[in-house]
């Protein structure tokens, strides 16, 4: 398989602004991963058109990139029982906002009015609960990921990025609190388990 073509280039490049990327992220299925666990580069994703969370931030992030900006994502560590989520990180006049795949109605998009990166993880913490029994699962965040450190070749990659996922599961993870205040967590309500749109196939 060819690596990243011309046209896909193109088309990278005319994902002019984080909004425009995350309208592309929307528009192209989640990615289950019915045939077995994938870290598809952003190139195998554009051919794919589907993507789970870590794909797409990559992707958005490589779009980033193609704009001029760092590449940037923050990951968001969970309980067991639930997924991490991953998004791509993009700063406008000073403030931070994210892009994001997810099939969860209240994981996505963050418009860029978070002054620093707690502010913008935390964002995440009160939806981010089990349909099942409403608990509140988000329990870190990672610092701001410059995905520069592994190079920009693996963006025009026609394979999977395994270790690139690896690393970012193994990075450090700051709590969201500890453990006193973890303990008095409230749980989501009926009303708010009820009219979550949440898959539990994946975030």
């Amino acid at each position: 398989m060819e690596p990243l073509t011309h046209k896909e280039k193109i088309f990278l490049e005319n994902l002019s602004t984080p909004q425009k990327i995350q309208d592309y992220l929307e528009s192209i299925p989640f990615n289950h991963e019915e045939d077995g666990e994938t870290c598809m580069s952003p190139c195998l994703t554009l051919r794919a058109q589907k993507a789970h969370c870590l794909e797409g931030a990559l992707l958005a992030a490589t779009a980033l990139f193609f704009q001029g900006r760092e590449p940037y994502i923050l990951s968001l560590k969970v309980t067991g029982d639930d997924y991490d989520h991953v998004v791509a990180v993009y700063e406008e006049h000073g403030h931070f906002g994210a892009i994001s795949k997810t099939n969860h109605a209240v994981l996505g998009f963050r418009d860029p009015v978070y002054r620093t990166m707690r502010e913008l993880a935390m964002s995440y913490f009160h939806e981010y609960f089990l349909i099942t029994n409403g608990e509140k699962t988000m329990r870190g965040y990672s610092r701001r990921i410059n995905l520069k450190r592994f190079g920009t070749t693996w963006m025009k990659e026609a394979k999977d990025l395994l270790t690139i996922g690896e690393v970012i599961y193994n990075a450090p993870h700051t709590p969201v609190a500890g453990e006193a205040s973890l303990k008095l967590l409230r749980k989501a309500t009926s009303f708010e388990r009820t009219h979550a749109d949440i898959s539990l196939d994946g975030k």
